[in-house]
């Protein structure tokens, strides 16, 4: 797929602003600050109708707009589709395909593909495990645009059997004495529960169960995929003195192969994929945390409590691995997503580097500008052009981005 022309207006802080792509490499040479970001942000919003740096879309309009546009015309193999994303300040967004309105917003995804890679993806390695449960989310919108409807239906039997235990269990008005011992707190829960209306709760666990077991399947299916493709390009990046493994650990029940591979070395699924035999698992470790979810007022089983954990020769790499390995697993993901959804869309999508040339050493700058070449359109935002050698400049479509606009660049 080529993204042939993007248009903002009202968008951050373009008030107006067209441009044709009219090479595979596009740099978007910069300062900081001037909107080089913004333009790999709307076209991220594109693909996944999903912001990383706001989940607001007034935050995306330009001061003093009602209303914030993004139109695109993009080239796939079936043909030319105009896209058109009107994002509303206090209202819901609208979302246009070919000049017809859509009802469902995620009926909008696989219009257009794109990876991101930004100097906050390192957040997928250092940070908690709902950023790693928003990419892989992520990633499968792209994969399955019906993942997105999926996700939805999970979240909301979890926000209404929230509510539901905090109907049931109201937050006293009364201090509780420090004095009160773990036995009398352990036969209050327990009676709480038991007041509970069980029926109602069992219809809640059910749902809940079902949902999830959706989400688990999914999210196990495409770790086992992508787990594969992340160590093979992180063996070459490293030069073969680093192994990954990439694991998926649902919250619902146990890995079935923690090491991830057979004995031929062919990698296995993470978890079983019966979701009959997951369901149960679902509902038997409700049930056993049945207390502490009264006690929390919260639900505390299913994929909302999800991790990946990433593993560099059998240490944890969040809290021993390097910045030099953590930069290197975090690009071996990247090129692994690239390549799982050409093999599944059938296209080659788009590449957005933010900035992240800054965060890579000349190794791997090299490797991941090399592995580019032409056969993925890509947008990189830089400040100086001092990474690119004469061929890529020669290669690239060079525009400055000052103060919201774009101007071709006098090399």
């Amino acid at each position: 797929m080529f993204l042939q022309h993007l248009h903002l207006q009202n968008f951050r802080n373009y008030s107006r602003q067209s441009v044709a792509f009219m090479a595979p490499k596009t740099i978007l040479l910069g300062d900081n600050a001037q909107g080089k970001s913004n333009l790999l942000e709307a076209v991220e919003l594109l693909a996944t109708l999903k912001s990383h740096r706001t989940s607001r879309d007034r935050d995306l309009i330009y001061d003093g707009s009602a209303t914030g546009h993004i139109k695109a015309q993009v080239q796939r193999e079936l043909g030319v589709s105009d896209l058109n994303l009107v994002l509303r300040n206090g209202g819901r967004r609208i979302a246009m395909r070919n000049g017809e309105t859509l009802k469902r917003q995620q009926d909008f995804l696989g219009s257009l593909n794109a990876v991101q890679f930004s100097s906050l993806d390192l957040e997928l390695v250092r940070g908690g495990p709902g950023e790693r449960r928003v990419w892989i989310d992520t990633l499968l919108t792209q994969l399955e645009p019906l993942y997105a409807y999926i996700l939805q239906q999970y979240n909301q039997a979890l926000k209404q059997r929230n509510a539901f235990i905090k109907q049931q269990m109201p937050e006293s008005d009364e201090v509780i004495s420090e004095a009160i011992s773990e036995a009398v707190s352990a036969m209050a829960a327990n009676q709480a529960v038991a007041d509970l209306d069980k029926t109602q709760m069992a219809i809640w666990d059910a749902q809940l169960a079902i949902a999830g077991t959706r989400v688990i399947r999914r999210r196990s299916r495409v770790i086992h995929r992508l787990a594969p493709l992340a160590q093979r390009w992180h063996e070459a990046i490293s030069g073969s003195t680093e192994a990954l493994q990439v694991r998926y650990q649902p919250n619902v029940m146990a890995l079935a192969d923690t090491a991830n591979t057979t004995d031929a070395g062919e990698s296995t699924p993470l978890i079983a994929d019966d979701p009959g035999e997951i369901q149960q698992a679902f509902l038997e470790k409700i049930q056993s945390r049945a207390v502490a979810e009264s006690h929390q007022r919260t639900s505390l089983v299913g994929p909302h409590r999800d991790d990946i954990d990433f593993v560099i020769n059998e240490t944890p790499a969040r809290q021993y691995g390097s910045q030099g390995q953590q930069r290197t697993l975090v690009l071996s993901l990247k090129l692994a997503e690239l390549e799982l959804i050409e093999a599944v869309i059938g296209e080659p999508p788009l590449l957005l580097l933010d900035d992240v040339l800054a965060e890579l050493d000349m190794k791997r700058q090299n490797q991941l500008l090399e592995t580019i070449q032409d056969r993925f359109q890509t947008l990189i935002t830089t400040t100086h052009l001092g990474a690119f050698d004469a061929q890529w400049l020669k290669a690239s479509q060079i525009l400055t981005v000052e103060r919201g606009a774009l101007v071709a660049a006098a090399l």
